[in-house]
């Protein structure tokens, strides 16, 4: 079978109605596509079977993880050419009949059984995780999904994020700043948006490895309270407060949002949390928030956005990000995380959309994978690296083509007066 590569091209374009983008390279060293377009290297032909199993973004994720497929060459480049035409078609571009009653897609199929042999289906990679039952977004089920993801190993995270140890989007200026720079200006950012004063009490929800808490109190003398659901982060967390002769003025706690009772707080910072609350408990997250605030306290909530789908009864969580890197995480249209927060009783003052700065900040953290790749992948597994590499890599492409956002919204608890004590009256941060 030396024409593979040949016969996977015309399957593909077959199914799309479109010609592949990309060259493929299959197990049998053939090759086929545009001569100098990036190379998606298919390694074994069990990644056929994946997809005859599990087609669609599944079966793919499955064969990468398990380092069946692959990029060689831009590996950005490769999925922004895939994208227009894989995740961003048109609706009326797919079939209009159930696929097993397409003549197209029932011919694609028997082609991979083909190529891929008719061998039961391989089993999913140990990274992924399975299918949940019960109720979304229960505190035991978010503190599993939490332990997921950031309970990776904090030298893990320590080669990609580097020094600054800031899980989030970053703050570019128009120079060639480091990464460190970047996160030191938007913790900056938020901590002058939120008004801190010396002794102000702040709620870090999500605090991470301690970055913003330690920052806060730090530079504006403020009383940090930071909660996290990942027992690793917060050990680190606390080592690097006692490194810094902080432990005096930040508590870290492994605590729910949900079980959080000692407010009011002058300020509550939420940066990079939302997306794992569920649109089933956001209003109760607002809620939350809102009776922790002192009368004119501010909220910062730092939030990845999705744009509205046109039948948002049709939205579907993406199965790679909710089997391997985020499970349960949701993403929400901006205005839906307003409304939700007027609804609950907040004056929100600004929105701040900076979708550009987080494809760069990423673009970043993939450098710092790439570069530590060996010892990367030993302080975690092979297959979790190139989760993390292929997850990040494509959030920034998913980003740079306006797929998603990513925004900064400043809420206050308006006291009874009607006034709400904003310094600066404008966006003038610096005051």
């Amino acid at each position: 079978m030396a024409d593979a590569a040949l016969r996977l091209t015309t399957l593909a374009e077959e199914v799309l109605g479109a010609p592949l983008p990309v060259r493929i390279r299959a197990w049998d060293g053939s090759e086929s596509g545009p001569p100098d377009a990036p190379v998606v290297v298919v390694r074994h032909r069990r990644a056929l079977r994946r997809l005859l199993w599990r087609p669609g973004e599944l079966g793919l994720a499955r064969a990468w993880v398990a380092g069946e497929i692959d990029v060689d060459g831009d590996l950005y480049e490769a999925l922004d050419r895939l994208a227009g035409l894989v995740w961003e078609r048109e609706p009326d571009a797919a079939p209009a009949v159930h696929p097993l009653r397409d003549p197209r897609l029932r011919a694609a199929a028997r082609g991979l059984l083909k190529l891929g042999g008719a061998l039961p289906p391989p089993a999913a990679p140990a990274e992924e995780v399975r299918r949940r039952t019960g109720p979304l977004h229960t505190k035991r089920r978010d503190k599993e999904a939490i332990s997921h993801h950031y309970d990776v190993g904090n030298d893990f995270y320590e080669l990609v994020l580097g020094p600054s140890m800031v899980y989030s989007c970053a703050y570019w200026d128009e120079g060639e700043g480091t990464l460190e720079d970047a996160q030191r200006d938007k913790l900056d950012l938020v901590c002058r948006k939120l008004g801190l004063a010396k002794g102000d009490r702040l709620l870090d929800v999500g605090c991470g490895w301690g970055s913003m808490a330690i920052h806060a109190a730090r530079e504006y003398g403020a009383q940090v309270t930071g909660i996290t659901l990942s027992r690793e982060q917060a050990a680190y967390a606390r080592k690097r407060i006692a490194d810094e002769g902080l432990t005096d003025r930040i508590e870290i706690r492994v605590q729910d949002y949900r079980d959080v009772r000692d407010g009011p707080y002058d300020a509550i910072s939420s940066i990079g949390m939302a997306e794992h609350v569920g649109q089933v408990r956001y209003r109760e997250y607002a809620d939350r928030l809102l009776s922790l605030l002192k009368p004119g306290g501010r909220l910062l909530n730092h939030q990845i956005a999705r744009r509205p789908e046109a039948d948002e009864a049709a939205y579907h969580v993406d199965e790679f990000i909710d089997r391997y890197v985020f499970p349960d995480g949701e993403l929400a249209p901006l205005g839906r995380t307003v409304a939700t927060l007027e609804e609950a009783g907040f004056e929100v003052r600004d929105v701040e959309a900076i979708r550009e700065h987080y494809a760069r900040t990423l673009r970043a953290w993939v450098a710092n994978l790439e570069a530590s790749w060996p010892r990367a992948s030993g302080l975690t597994s092979r297959g979790r690296a190139r989760v993390w590499r292929l997850y990040m890599a494509a959030s920034a492409v998913s980003f740079e083509r306006n797929r998603i956002g990513v925004n900064q919204i400043l809420a206050v608890r308006t006291p009874t007066t009607g006034e709400s004590g904003l310094r600066p009256r404008t966006r003038d941060w610096r005051g």
